[in-house]
């Protein structure tokens, strides 16, 4: 999950979350930690920390996401941070789990077929990237799991059982649309961050070759490529939506073979499922 100055650019370093104390964290996450029954009366609530963490990141980038700034964005002193959560590597997971809270909307949910359920799960979650570009700066290979992740992805998964796949096979099938949309998502981030450091717009940069691309095409060298439509490399055409839709053609063709829900089959148990959350490290559709 990734960004630099400005939100946008930066992805040279990179976190990693559950590398704090996981059972502070897990504490935090799901409120089962003690709370103090003396010492002044709290000015500030964990949400109000987590949330302008988040906004420091999508604004600064990651790297300036420290307990100081975060202070300052709240108007208060570091040190009372610190009565909340006990640092940087724990507030971060706060973070993770934060953005990937449920959506609300029903009609995010697609028309209650698996097909559906993972299409729209990769659009959102591409949606996810876009909105925190700081997230695919986050190694989670190893979250930690929060209510939001948990619950996007028993929603999920609730969607897409009538699959008939193996449970293996069935995470699998979301590890599998996450991992396209990352790597979607970082080509974009790439794409942003190359005009934000050279100053010249994707047309201006192609501008600037087709001189040399035009003679070189004349040649005769590269006949296959000279004989492209021009409008190939144009951006009306959708490579995002032309890969996830072919990623979910492969799974309908295996899912059909296992004698599985067809993937304009309705899933027994849709109404039941109230929300998905969009997003890295899990399963889900964020509001």
């Amino acid at each position: 999950m990734t960004s630099g100055k400005g939100g946008t650019s930066g992805t040279g370093g990179t976190e990693t979350s559950g590398s704090g104390d996981i059972v502070r964290t897990l504490e935090l996450l799901w409120d089962t930690g003690r709370r103090p029954s003396r010492g002044p009366k709290p000015t500030l609530t964990l949400d109000q920390i987590v949330e302008a963490a988040v906004r420091v990141a999508d604004t600064e980038g990651l790297e300036s996401v420290s307990m100081r700034r975060v202070a300052a964005e709240l108007g208060t002193g570091t040190m009372s941070l610190y009565r909340y959560v006990p640092g940087k590597a724990e507030l971060l997971d706060l973070m993770l789990d934060r953005v990937q809270r449920p959506s609300e909307n029903p009609a995010d949910l697609g028309d209650g077929s698996w097909r559906s359920a993972l299409e729209a799960l990769g659009r959102a979650t591409l949606a996810l990237y876009q909105r925190h570009p700081w997230l695919l700066q986050v190694n989670q290979s190893r979250p930690i799991l929060g209510p939001s992740a948990l619950d996007g992805m028993e929603k999920v998964l609730s969607r897409i059982k009538p699959m008939g796949l193996t449970d293996p096979e069935l995470v699998s099938a979301v590890i599998m649309i996450d991992g396209y949309v990352v790597g979607a998502a970082r080509t974009q981030l790439y794409q942003r961050e190359a005009e934000h450091r050279t100053g010249l717009t994707d047309t201006e940069f192609w501008q600037v070759q087709a001189p040399m691309l035009e003679k070189i095409m004349a040649s005769g060298r590269y006949p296959l490529l000279a004989s492209l439509d021009e409008d190939t490399w144009g951006p009306g055409f959708d490579h995002f939506e032309f890969g996830l839709q072919r990623i979910l053609d492969g799974l309908e063709v295996f899912v059909a073979g296992r004698g599985g829900t067809p993937a304009e089959g309705p899933a027994p148990d849709a109404s039941a499922a109230d929300g998905m959350t969009g997003g890295a490290g899990g399963a889900s559709m964020e509001t």
